[in-house]
């Protein structure tokens, strides 16, 4: 047998990759490494953008946890906004997905219709929401003849704003899902058959671990769209008034009318901690499961 030889790179073709990398790596670093590093250092200073920077080291986050009521409103908020869209509607963009990848009639159809939402921002989904929950012209309220403050209590308005936001979320992970379906080998299926195994049964013992791939991608990106939430909640009250999120508390901070650099900062170091948490820790379990 020959042995293949390396490819040796022409100085040409060096110079396309690095400046490829380098513009990727620069981009990389100027918009996501940058102001990440940034902000955990600002987290640790007394900073309103005009005077002079003081360092107060972690009296911010003090502040956030003993005298500074709405972050831990926003915390549970945004767990609450996690659970809904990881155990709801994750779980049951997964069921749509198994549902049009039978080919059931209309399929096409309903695939369309659910996969539309996901081309709207977050922010027209809040003023479609407003149109159907609004205390005084909301189709809900109209319909039913009621006169439900929806988006007006705080103890209401949270689960029908995530029922708007997971309205989105599933068509995104229905077709994510509908697409690893269509990569599984009928071959496993039909050894489960043969087996005597359910649909039900192969679907769980069978297909569903080959996904695997797949499930990480999804975790990852309801993770971040229940971090980062905040056109929707914007759009509807500013969120507040049983609407705050973590992302609108740093929104406040920094670029309120009392511009709190520093501790806006902190606010936004909170975040990446709790979204880097879930996604090392679950990324952890499954590298340790391939070995």
């Amino acid at each position: 047998m020959t042995r293949l030889r390396a490819r040796r790179h022409s100085s040409r073709d060096v110079v396309v990759l690095s400046i490829g990398l380098g513009v990727a790596i620069g981009v990389n670093v100027a918009f996501i490494w940058g102001p990440t590093l940034a902000s955990i250092v600002l987290s640790g200073t007394d900073w309103n953008g005009i005077s002079e920077i003081r360092w107060v080291g972690v009296e911010n986050y003090h502040d956030l946890a003993t005298s500074y009521p709405p972050f831990w409103t926003a915390v549970r908020n945004n767990v609450l906004w996690l659970a809904f869209l990881g155990l709801v509607a994750t779980p049951f963009g997964l069921f749509c997905a198994v549902l049009l990848d039978r080919r059931i009639r209309f399929s096409r159809l309903y695939q369309g219709a659910l996969y539309l939402p996901v081309v709207l921002s977050l922010a027209v989904v809040g003023f479609i929401a407003q149109l159907v929950y609004s205390q005084d012209y909301g189709v809900l309220n109209a319909v039913t003849g009621r006169e439900t403050d929806w988006l007006g209590d705080p103890s209401v308005n949270i689960w029908v704003v995530m029922v708007a936001a997971a309205w989105r979320h599933v068509g995104y992970v229905m077709i994510i899902y509908l697409a690893g379906l269509k990569a599984v080998d009928p071959a496993l299926k039909e050894a489960a058959a043969i087996d005597g195994a359910s649909e039900t049964q192969a679907f769980f013992r069978v297909v569903f671990p080959t996904l695997r791939p797949i499930n990480v991608i999804v975790l990852v990106i309801t993770v971040i769209e229940a971090l980062r939430a905040f056109d929707i909640v914007y759009a509807i009250n500013k969120g507040r008034n049983g609407l705050e999120l973590l992302s609108v508390l740093v929104t406040e901070n920094i670029v309120g009318e009392a511009s709190r650099i520093g501790f806006g900062s902190a606010i936004a170091v909170v975040l990446l901690v709790i979204s880097m948490g879930f996604i090392i820790v679950y990324l952890t379990q499954l590298f340790r499961e391939e070995r």
